[in-house]
């Protein structure tokens, strides 16, 4: 069963009941049950031990702590009492009073997450949870859905670290591709130049960004994403879809009249230098031989940077709150509550972090890596790692092990044909992984994202889900082009008129669409 068609049971089941359920962690369950008893061959004991040994390497493994997961689930917990805090101060509040004076709009308000996205690049999961937590005080005055503020900021995430080289993403991407090229003995230029070449590649992150644009300049609301903006503008941003009520608090704490704007930005401030500043000093200490910005982002320790960032953002926000003096009471239910606002997201990491394992285990990666192998006409090449790259990491929940199993492959398979479209095979990897990490329930950025926007992440995967859609069928039409034509340009300008004239599409079909509304209203009346 491993490494076989039957691999694919136990993702394709977990997300299958995911969407129909909406029970994350009863469909994540489920899956990890399948896959491990799929593994041990139905043995119940095997099963449980299996099960048990993974859930353990989360937190130990050979004896040592497991820094990366346990990090990664502190500093959960961390921004959800320096967020807590923050309300407490007055600081949210104060904040969003500031935002109503200079930004004049609903659309403002989405461009400032938008631009806030945009240069937060350094790392995805930082990303997705600070640009959600400082803008929903902003996107909470002029009642845009949570499941906006998600899509927007999933959005800005990793398409925008996956072209960045100074990131996380882009050192690690860096490293493999540095190999790939020795390997296969491409010495025109280094690693750093075909990193840089790739970008106009990436069809899809660039696609995705320009998508964002359009959807908050042109309010182009589709499908459910439209009936969650409605809701939340008739209902003052208070309904089912947004998810204010996600944080079930023991006691709710009026916010201080006495707040001030500084009280949100000082802590956000020292989280965002705190973690940069970590991030190089991890990264210089684990560098060897020459010490350059790519070395130091290859090395460094993006979990302990976030850790000690955070605990920096936390204690600037607890000491401008006992600075108020507020009861000592106060203080402890409102770490208590941020506490709490994060339990939901770090359940479904622990299970999705276990079905991982047991995908992996099951060789579902190396499966669907093989189907490439099978097909090797040059002019297909780029769609087709498209698309098999994004099944892979939409089924595993991870780009990065995608990138890990495919990237080696694509550059083999451009080495056995032309080696002149290694670049652009390898970019196509690229944009499939970032495509099914993004659409994927199980997958980190995803959770982060909901979870940074205080959305419902099953809201939050089926909102988003209809852009990814038609940005990725744009794409794959470009691929297309690029790999019959053999020009990349002429692939990224077909995909960018596609893509506007399928702005204006929805444009106009909205525009119909509310002025057939309107009439039926005149008629009623």
């Amino acid at each position: 069963m491993e490494n076989s068609i039957l691999s694919l049971l136990p993702p394709v089941l977990a997300l299958t009941m995911v969407i129909f359920t909406r029970r994350v962690l009863l469909s994540l369950g489920v899956g990890i049950v399948i896959g491990s008893l799929m593994i041990n061959s139905y043995q119940p004991l095997d099963t449980f031990k299996q099960i048990f040994s993974v859930v353990g390497n989360i937190f130990v493994v050979d004896g040592d702590l497991n820094t990366w997961e346990l990090y990664i689930l502190f500093f959960l917990l961390i921004l959800g009492m320096i967020s807590s805090l923050i309300s407490i101060t007055g600081g949210s509040r104060a904040f969003g009073e500031w935002a109503m004076e200079k930004v004049k709009s609903r659309v403002g308000a989405q461009l400032v997450t938008f631009f806030l996205g945009v240069i937060i690049f350094i790392d995805d999961y930082f990303n997705s949870l600070v640009v959600g937590n400082v803008s929903q005080p902003l996107t909470d005055r002029y009642n845009i859905s949570r499941s906006k503020l998600a899509y927007i900021v999933d959005s800005t995430s990793a398409p925008i670290c996956i072209i960045a080289p100074i990131s996380s993403w882009g050192a690690y991407i860096i490293t493999i591709i540095g190999g790939i090229l020795v390997n296969h003995g491409v010495t025109q230029y280094e690693a750093l130049t075909a990193f840089l070449l790739m970008i106009p590649m990436n069809y899809y992150a660039i696609l995705a960004i320009l998508m964002v644009i359009a959807v908050v300049i042109f309010k182009l609301d589709i499908g459910l994403m439209k009936k969650h903006e409605e809701l939340a503008i008739n209902s003052n941003g208070m309904d089912k879809y947004n998810s204010k009520e996600l944080v079930d608090s023991e006691r709710t704490i009026k916010a201080l009249e006495s707040g001030k704007v500084g009280d949100l930005l000082w802590p956000i401030i020292t989280l965002v230098i705190g973690t940069i500043f970590f991030m190089f000093l991890t990264g210089i200490q684990a560098s060897q031989g020459e010490i350059n910005l790519i070395a130091i982002f290859e090395n460094t320790d993006v979990a302990t940077a976030l850790v000690y960032g955070g605990l920096l953002g936390l204690l600037v926000s607890v000491v401008l709150l006992l600075a108020k003096r507020i009861p000592f009471s106060d203080f402890r239910i409102g770490l208590w509550n941020g506490i709490k606002s994060m339990l939901p997201a770090i359940y479904i990491l622990l299970f999705s972090w276990t079905l991982i394992e047991i995908i992996r285990e099951l060789g579902t990666g190396p499966y669907l890596a093989s189907f490439v192998n099978q097909y090797l006409n040059i002019a297909y090449l780029p769609v087709l790692l498209f698309i098999i790259a994004a099944v892979m990491a939409f089924s595993t929940g991870s780009s990065w092990g995608t990138f890990a199993i495919l990237l080696p492959i694509a550059g083999e398979i451009a080495a056995l044909s032309d080696i002149s479209l290694i670049l652009p095979i390898l970019a196509a990897v690229l944009a499939g992984s970032i495509f099914g990490d993004h659409c994927s329930p199980i997958s980190d950025t995803t959770i982060l994202s909901s979870t940074g926007a205080g959305c419902n992440h099953i809201d939050h995967v089926i909102t988003q889900l209809p852009y990814a859609l038609i940005i990725a069928v744009i794409t794959a039409v470009g691929y297309m082009v690029l790999g019959v034509s053999g020009s990349v340009m002429l692939g990224l300008v077909v995909s960018i008129f596609i893509l506007i004239a399928v702005i204006f599409i929805i444009k106009r079909i909205n525009v119909v669409k509310s002025n057939t509304t309107q009439n039926m209203h005149k008629v009623e009346k």
